[in-house]
């Protein structure tokens, strides 16, 4: 079990609790989980913050569990508090509405409803300590009556959020689905200052278990020895898989028959929307000195000399465009609410954040107007290889002419 629950965040299930101050979130995410993971207290507002959890739980697997702040709560914190709460509708795979079984749904309700509708997210209105009715009534499609003391219903409640979960399911691959058993994929990584010591980062290690998935060969090397690795190969590899920094030189490497892409350009595929940051990465041309520009990574880390994010990309998009733009950089949770003040967002792949989340931030950008593009389909294009890139893609490929 311990090792399952190494899974990457943004491949778990995220299932928040949402609900007003005392509604019995917290004690349900007890009794859901089977651990204390909230604080529960009769006093309103004992959860002040978004509460995390990782965890592996029957029979849903590998999930994220979020506890948040009560839908009501009042002051000025109060307001920060609400906001963070809404903000976690961003990326709930799940939403579990609490409402005080003793009372009906309020317009605080009401509105969570409505906000899930409008981001299509599941939902599920769980009308809790029902061990304080005289009757309990029937559950519906998307009713439940639970007890957080007695334990009643909080298995029928899993089974349901399993059973939403599986109709979610959508089958997406990094690559392995453009394989075939045996074929060989050669992974370019580049090993420099900005490289993790001793380990792999998430893309390439959830890209190479695709490989292993479909039957087919994994070949990692760095860029340095990437033209001997090639020219030792009996038959020429399936594909050739980049780290976006070195699209340069690689692209230099491969013969022009081996179809060539990066790691973000395949996370673009898996968890964004590719043929929109294709059309984002044209924008670059359209942009005039001192226009804002946007440049969001999911995670945060440590920024080095050689950051990819806060360095390279300004450094190369600058030398493209022969003047100066104004940059903004995000990282985490953070995101901008108001998109329209920039000409461009340029996302990193996303690889911590879950499918919701990044389809969400995608969606903002689309409904502001704004193009976006992520960090392996910019470098492509400002290097003049997009369309070689997107070779795996035809389709997509087609929209670049």
């Amino acid at each position: 079990m311990a090792g399952l629950n190494k899974t990457p965040k943004g491949e778990r299930l995220h299932i928040a609790f949402f609900g007003r101050r005392n509604a019995g979130k917290s004690s349900l995410v007890n009794a859901f989980t089977g651990q204390d993971l909230a604080i529960v207290s009769d006093v309103k507002g004992t959860t002040t913050d978004p509460v995390y959890k990782a965890m592996e739980l029957l029979p849903l697997g590998p999930v994220m569990i979020i506890d948040t702040p009560g839908i009501d709560d009042e002051g000025e914190l109060g307001v920060l508090r609400v906001t963070k709460t809404r903000q976690v509708l961003n990326k709930a795979d799940l939403a579990l509405i609490v409402v005080d079984g003793t009372s009906s749904l309020g317009q605080d309700e009401e509105e969570l409803v409505s906000a899930a509708k409008e981001r299509e997210i599941p939902y599920i209105i769980v009308h809790s300590k029902a061990d304080l009715l005289e009757t309990v009534p029937e559950n519906t499609d998307t009713e439940l009556w639970v007890s957080a003391v007695s334990g009643d219903g909080v298995d029928v409640l899993k089974e349901k959020c399993a059973a939403i979960a599986k109709s979610e399911e959508n089958g997406r691959r990094i690559i392995g689905d453009l394989l075939e058993p045996c074929d060989t994929a050669v992974l370019v990584v580049p090993i420099d200052k900005a490289a993790p010591k001793g380990r792999l980062i998430l893309p390439q290690q959830q890209t190479i278990r695709d490989i292993l998935d479909a039957g087919a060969n994994a070949l990692v090397c760095r860029d340095s020895e990437l033209e001997r690795t090639l020219g030792k190969l009996a038959q020429p590899p399936r594909i050739v898989i980049t780290d976006s920094q070195v699209f340069g030189s690689v692209s230099k490497m491969v013969p022009k028959e081996i179809p060539l892409t990066s790691f973000s350009i395949l996370m673009a595929r898996y968890k964004g929307d590719l043929p929109l940051a294709v059309a984002g990465a044209a924008a670059v041309d359209t942009l005039t000195e001192g226009d804002r520009v946007l440049i969001a990574e999911g995670c945060t880390h440590h920024r080095q000399c050689e950051d990819i994010g806060t360095v390279k990309i300004p450094m190369w998009l600058r030398r493209h465009l022969g003047f100066d733009v104004d940059f903004t950089f995000t990282s985490g949770t953070e995101f901008p609410e108001d998109i329209g003040e920039y000409k461009l967002v340029i996302h990193c792949g996303g690889c911590t954040l879950n499918e919701r989340e990044m389809r969400y931030r995608l969606r903002s950008c689309m409904s502001a107007g704004v193009p976006v593009t992520n960090y392996g389909i910019l470098i492509a294009y400002l290097n003049g290889i997009l369309k070689r890139t997107l070779a795996p893609f035809p389709d997509i490929a087609a929209i670049i002419g």
